[in-house]
């Protein structure tokens, strides 16, 4: 009997290799190149958050999410973007 493996079929996964912010947006760049932004209004947390906050995230899933152990917030990549395609969080 032949049988057909799913091994390689899987898409590509979209993940996130680097964050950083201005003043009013949150950026994330994406292992497919694209970069993205949303603005901090979405994530109050983040909003709030000092410079210093801010920049201690790391990467969770090898690039599925970001955490920032100082304010206790994720942020999913597939979310972001379905936030990011929609203009709402």
């Amino acid at each position: 009997m032949n049988r057909m493996t799913s091994s390689g079929a899987k898409a590509a996964e979209v993940l996130a290799v680097d964050v950083w912010f201005d003043a009013h947006m949150l950026y994330m760049r994406l292992n497919d190149g694209r970069e993205v932004g949303v603005p901090l209004e979405w994530f109050p947390p983040l909003r709030r958050a000092t410079d210093m906050q801010r920049g201690n995230w790391r990467l969770i899933g090898n690039g599925v999410g970001i955490h920032w152990e100082d304010i206790d917030e994720d942020i999913s990549v597939a979310g972001l973007l379905m936030a990011n395609r929609a203009g709402v969080r």
